[in-house]
């Protein structure tokens, strides 16, 4: 990663591109602009940033076009920036292959969070053999599993439930990536099962509270694994 990040900012809306220039500078991030899709695929290709922000309302081509050209080549982090409420616009986006997305209008506070935690997830961080996450730690070779140090017993299932959102650690995952990473395609719509998982994974968490530490839920999408927890 560049010693300074260099940010993507995908929006034909030139007062937000000024916005987030000025953010993004002030925050100690190199940004870099393109106000079409197709600019944006081009400037992806040519100075290499560290994570793009998307707008999916473009002139040219869609956002959805935009995500799925550069997913061809990068895993680049991807964060939808967009006045789209809707759920199913959310969850094309992410099943397109977006990282995260943040409506408008949104903090500035609660955007440079998100962009540390796709930086961090695509640093490689998460790919380690041990990942922290918090108290929370998991052993991948020897699929353990551990809380403030104390063994937390775990089915198969539910050790690679955990692993698929620790490995995204900080990002949304959909229901469908979750199901057919999980438990394969031919469940990818058996939403209610992976709710029973999480469930369980929750009260193993000790989340039985229900006040959610580490798995939180974005309604109608899918789960995030927090990682910035005490």
């Amino acid at each position: 990663m560049n010693p300074r990040p260099r940010i993507l900012i995908v929006d034909d809306e030139e007062q937000i591109r000024l916005f987030l220039r000025i953010t993004l500078n002030a925050a100690g991030y190199e940004p870099v602009e393109a106000a079409t899709g197709r600019a944006a695929i081009e400037v992806a290709t040519g100075r290499k940033p560290d994570l793009m922000l998307l707008d999916l309302g473009l002139p040219d081509v869609s956002g959805l076009d935009v995500i799925r050209a550069v997913r061809v080549w990068t895993q680049l982090p991807i964060i939808v920036l967009s006045v789209r409420s809707e759920e199913s616009d959310k969850v094309a986006a992410l099943d397109a292959g977006a990282n995260d997305y943040v409506l408008k209008p949104f903090s500035t506070a609660e955007l440079l969070a998100r962009i540390r935690a796709s930086l961090r997830a695509y640093s490689g961080e998460t790919t380690a053999a041990v990942i922290e996450v918090g108290a929370l730690r998991i052993d991948v070779p020897a699929h353990e599993v551990r809380l403030h140090g104390n063994l937390i017993k775990l089915s198969p299932k539910e050790f690679d439930l955990l692993l698929v959102l620790a490995r995204a650690a900080g990002r949304v995952c959909t229901h469908r990536q979750l199901l057919e990473q999980v438990w394969g395609p031919t469940h990818r719509d058996d939403v209610q099962y992976l709710r029973v998982y999480v469930a369980q994974l929750r009260e193993k968490l000790g989340e039985a509270s229900g006040v959610p530490k580490y798995l939180m839920n974005e309604p109608g999408i899918g789960y995030r694994l927090v990682m910035d927890t005490p």
